[in-house]
């Protein structure tokens, strides 16, 4: 394979991987510097994919279908905060329970939807948008500045994420709340609130990434079309180092071997397909095993937190 020549196709399709991977891990990085750690991430992204695709189908609205759909992701994200936050149930158990319950519900609405209608089973995409001048540049032009508006916007909220973590009071709140409860409470903040709120932003952010799935990188939806991607996402908070910037290079990193998986499928079409579609999660293993760490993060993450310790 010549790689200058896939060069460009690889790059395009890094950066429509990276997106929903990117969306889903700075929903992520709310929850877990409030302390709460979400492996549900793979389940609500399903509920946006499909709500995201049906909305837009129905209404021929595709904005409309993302909006709803992060509603969707909310409603079905406050099964965990309530578990969570509320009754101070296991987190990871919880999370489990919602990769299991949220998938299940999408396919059960995705086949009433269907039917035996079968073109109720494709829907419309979003038109990338052609950033004049920058689009042209060689190799990197057509991968970054032709992109859809939603995936722009992905990428316009990681400096203002970075910001509001650091310079926003409530920021300051989020990374209290996830360091030290109880020393947050005594400061005035309420971190049941401050913890519900980040279950709130999770909710949209991970299903705004799902919905990303089928209204910008295809336009069907498919029982498993996640893929596995809400668990990359939470690899991708650990590799980020729970930072907005760490983050974004973690998402464009995975979405580079996702988009050599794909140049290497078109490359070597004799070869077992699923062979290729290994490569990015062998990578977040190898990730995770050189850089994930016990002791990185916020110090209370994944705790249950009672209100009556001190």
């Amino acid at each position: 394979m010549d790689f200058m020549t896939a060069l460009p196709t690889i790059l395009k399709a890094m950066t429509m991987g990276a997106v929903p991977i990117l969306l889903a891990a700075l929903g992520e990085v709310f929850s877990e510097r409030a302390g709460l750690v979400n492996i549900g991430l793979e389940g609500v992204m399903a509920i946006g994919a499909f709500v995201g695709f049906a909305v837009g189908k129905m209404t021929g609205n595709l904005w409309l279908g993302l909006v709803v759909a992060m509603l969707a992701g909310v409603l079905i994200n406050m099964l965990y905060a309530f578990c969570t936050v509320t009754l101070c149930a296991d987190q990871v158990v919880t999370g489990m329970a919602i990769n299991i319950l949220a998938p299940a519900i999408a396919l059960f609405g995705y086949n009433l939807f269907v039917g035996s209608n079968s073109a109720n089973a494709t829907g419309d995409q979003m038109a990338s948008i052609a950033i004049p001048g920058l689009s042209s540049i060689p190799f990197i032009g057509n991968a970054f500045f032709n992109q859809t508006l939603l995936a722009y916007l992905a990428f316009i909220l990681v400096p203002l994420v970075r910001y509001f973590f650091k310079h926003f009071r409530a920021g300051l709140s989020f990374r209290s709340v996830g360091e030290n409860p109880h020393a947050a409470e005594t400061l005035g903040i309420d971190v049941v609130r401050v913890k519900y709120l980040a279950c709130i932003v999770c909710g949209a952010l991970a299903a705004a990434g799902g919905a990303f799935l089928t209204l910008c990188y295809t336009p069907i939806y498919t029982d498993g079309i996640v893929m596995g991607r809400g668990f990359i996402a939470l690899a991708t908070v650990i590799f980020g180092r729970w930072s907005a910037l760490g983050v974004l290079g973690a998402s464009l990193l995975f979405g580079f071997f996702d988009g050599l998986n794909v140049a290497l499928q078109a490359q070597f079409q004799s070869a077992p397909v699923m062979f290729f579609k290994m490569i990015p999660y062998i990578f977040t293993i190898v990730a995770l095993i050189f850089f994930g760490s016990k002791h990185a993060g916020p110090k209370a993450n994944g705790q249950p937190y009672f209100r009556e310790q001190r």
